[in-house]
């Protein structure tokens, strides 16, 4: 579809632009909630650190194979009353808001690392719905603002639900317990985290409409012609193979950013409570266990609430990048290529932080956070202007492949492999690895040549 036509659908206001992307405040609750107190979650329930990167392995697994299906799904869905994406968002919210209800008081590891794979698996059903509607209401010349807007909502959820233990613990919620138990702070986190998720989702399905097909005869007529499971299953492939050359391209840039970043959620609370604060999990029958565990619950808040500085940051640049969008078009690979290069600077100077100087974190996380917002809009704004729009849903769900498969890897062994191989035993190494695997994502944009996709 050329540029005119595309640009034939009406300009949005900000405010109809936050509406429909609002659902993604309770989406990133849901995320930040995940990726930054999981990790402690499993190490409460007795994980080894070597084994955390495996237990995570239920997020990418997910992602895999719930994204494709449910953009497939959502290509080829239209009711006149739910339109065509918001019945996943509401499927994939009621999904997500039990299952947070519920991890935090997982009594043995196995039950939380199944609770993972189900709200993995519930999120992403909501998730990926979300970016194809910015592709289907907005012309091409509001693209880039409208994934941006949808970072500004991502950045303001991520740094609320990072710093919920925290902020509960300061209002007299315990912040230790028994071994093997996770603290309350956390579980109230996850319960305030579940409330936002589906009012959130709430939001955006009364507030917003959705355009139907162009064309409904031809719409229903390959609806008809290509129905059945097999039928979709070849389609889903077919398209894997004769994707886009831009998609391939990105998907380099995807590959290294998401193996970055899989490698800080898996490992930043393990990395930085021993590093930064001297305070590692203690072991269940350590002589001075309770001074110990409480010594490493108020590091992991601590990290928890540093890691929310990403989203802050995150915000502020989608703030920046909105303004500047809504006024001129950018040049989206030089913007997403200094984002990166930031955010890598940001993880490698995490090895330089002491217990000294700890609120050094903060800036590390601010370029971290630079580089998250532009993660979360420049690659989908590049996506969206170089694929066909019939299949938006679906390729928006196949590109989540360069997202889940370094992480698969990284799941795997590849980070264990890595740190230890290039920069020895001390855990701190595996931040050192986030900032060189995202700088050479940063230069994998100048794979990215096509001008439709640039500007």
């Amino acid at each position: 579809m050329s540029e005119q036509q595309q640009d034939t659908k009406p300009r949005l206001s900000f405010w109809q632009i936050w509406n429909m992307s609002f659902g993604f405040l309770g989406i990133q609750f849901g995320f930040a909630l995940q990726g930054g107190f999981m990790s402690r979650i499993f190490q409460t329930l007795g994980a080894a650190k070597d084994d955390i990167p495996l237990l995570w392995i239920a997020a990418p697994l997910t992602g895999l194979l719930v994204q494709p299906i449910i953009g497939y799904l959502s290509d080829r869905t239209w009711s006149v009353k739910f339109g065509r994406r918001r019945p996943y968002f509401l499927i994939g919210a009621i999904l997500s808001s039990i299952t947070l209800l519920f991890v935090p008081h997982s009594p043995i590891l196995w039950v939380a690392a199944g609770c993972l794979w189900i709200l993995d698996a519930s999120i992403n059903i909501s998730m990926e719905p979300f970016r194809a509607l910015v592709a289907d209401k907005l012309p091409e010349s509001q693209r880039s603002y409208g994934f941006v807007v949808q970072t500004l909502i991502i950045g303001i959820g991520t740094w609320i639900a990072s710093n919920l233990p925290w902020m509960v613990s300061q209002l007299g919620v315990a912040n230790d317990a028994a071994p093997g138990v996770v603290p309350m702070s956390v579980k109230v986190a996850f319960g305030i985290g579940a409330f936002v998720f589906i009012s959130s989702i709430m939001w955006t399905i009364f507030t917003t409409d959705e355009y139907p097909p162009e064309d409904m005869e031809a719409f229903e007529k390959e609806k008809k012609e290509n129905s059945g499971f097999f039928t979709g299953v070849k389609e889903i492939f077919s398209n894997i193979g004769s994707m886009p050359v831009v998609m391939r391209k990105l998907g380099v840039v995807q590959f290294f950013s998401w193996f970055a970043f899989f490698t800080m959620w898996s490992f930043a609370v393990p990395a930085l409570t021993e590093h930064a604060f001297l305070a590692p999990v203690p072991m269940p029958d350590a002589v001075d266990f309770d001074t110990a565990n409480v010594a490493y619950n108020n590091a992991a808040n601590l990290v928890g609430s540093y890691m929310g500085t990403y989203g802050l940051s995150s915000m502020f640049f989608a703030l920046l990048l909105t303004f500047v969008t809504s006024k001129i078009r950018i040049n989206r690979k030089l913007v997403h290529f200094g984002s990166l290069l930031v955010g890598g600077a940001g993880f490698i100077s995490m090895y330089f932080v002491s217990p000294e100087n700890t609120g050094m974190l903060n800036l590390s996380f601010v370029c971290v956070g630079i580089a998250w917002g532009s993660i979360l809009s420049m690659p989908y704004a590049m996506l969206s202007s170089s694929i066909d729009p019939k299949k938006m849903g679906l390729y928006m769900g196949l590109f989540n492949m360069f997202i889940v498969i370094p992480q698969i890897i990284a799941a795997l062994g590849g980070i264990n492999f890595l740190y230890k191989t290039i920069f020895g035993e001390a855990t701190i190494g595996t931040m050192l690895l986030a900032g060189v695997c995202l700088t050479i994502a940063a230069f994998s944009n100048f794979l990215i040549t096509e001008e439709e996709a640039i500007k």
